[in-house]
């Protein structure tokens, strides 16, 4: 019986392909998945951070950059549990999850707003318009 030469191809694609799922997987673990939107007047920003709360959220803006950071402490203190129940693990304690997106064009940061709904965050950043722009006529 003849080997088929196209197999052996087949079969190492099939297991790059499984260390790239994971690679993307690492890569994400830690990071907050994030949309970036242009609607031509501002960039929108949507990033899931399901279990944080708004005050748990921080967005700062910096030389084009715009930095999405959330941190969750559980401040309950007994690792004993309650009388229903006691802890066999515990590991969700504290998380935190930080992103930083750099964005293609430089943003008016007085006009910028960001809301926080059903573990989504949205921040809309308004494009800066330069203070010596102006149409030009094509004659």
């Amino acid at each position: 019986m003849s080997r088929n030469p196209f197999d052996e191809i087949e079969r190492m694609f099939d297991r790059m392909s499984r260390q790239f799922e994971r690679f993307d997987e690492d890569l994400l673990e830690g990071s907050i998945p994030v949309d970036v939107a242009d609607t031509g007047d501002e960039f929108v920003v949507t990033a899931d951070l399901p279990g944080f709360d708004a005050d748990e959220i921080n967005v700062e803006y910096t030389g084009n950059s715009l930095t999405i950071s959330a941190t969750h402490t559980d401040e309950e203190a007994d690792d004993a549990g309650t009388d229903e129940f006691r802890y066999i693990r515990r590991e969700r304690r504290h998380r935190s999850l930080s992103r930083t997106i750099r964005l293609p064009e430089p943003i008016d940061s007085d006009d910028a707003e960001a809301t926080h709904r059903n573990g989504v965050l949205s921040v809309e950043l308004p494009k800066e318009r330069g203070e010596d722009s102006r149409n030009i006529p094509i004659s």
